[in-house]
Parts: C-alpha cells; structure tokens; sequence
C-alpha cells in the first residue's frame, strides 16, 4: 500500500474510536497473540459478534455526522436559530 494511503486511513480511523476498537479486537483474533482462540467456533464467534458491534458503531458515527451537517446547513439557512430550536429577537 501506498505510505500517504497508509496514513489518511490511519488518520480517518482515529476520527472514530469506537471502530478503532473494533478493527482492532479482530486484528487480536487474527493474530491470536493471547492464544485465546484454539478452534474455529471460538474464533467464528468473535468475529461475527465484533462485526455485529462494528455495523452498530458505523452506523451511530453516520448517524451523529448525518444530524451534525443538517443542524449546519439549517443554521446557514436561518442564521437567527438557536440550539433551543427558537429564534431570538433580544426582546
């Protein structure tokens, strides 16, 4: 892989802890440095539940850019808004 490929992905994954996590946990089945996993169905296990958590974690980080972009652009488009969902006229 390319060196600037190898560091803006390592970039980007540092931006999301949570699937730092989890890419790790499977690196750790993989590797079996703890020699944990002695049979497949052990393996087979872990991995499924850490891609389960995985797709749950992707999600929730798409979900809070999701809803962070659209408070943006409804602040751009009605710049008097607050975060109470109010405008304010300084009466």
């Amino acid at each position: 892989m390319d060196t600037n490929k190898d560091q803006l992905f390592i970039s980007r994954l540092n931006q999301h802890p949570k699937l730092r996590e989890r890419m790790e946990s499977l690196l750790h089945v993989v590797e079996n440095t703890a020699g944990d996993f002695t049979k497949a169905d052990d393996a087979e296990r872990h991995v499924i539940e850490e891609l389960r958590k995985m797709g749950s974690d992707a999600l929730h980080c798409w979900a809070e850019k999701a809803a962070q972009e659209a408070t943006e652009a409804l602040r751009e488009q009605q710049p008097k808004l607050h975060g109470d969902g109010n405008t304010h006229t300084g009466h």
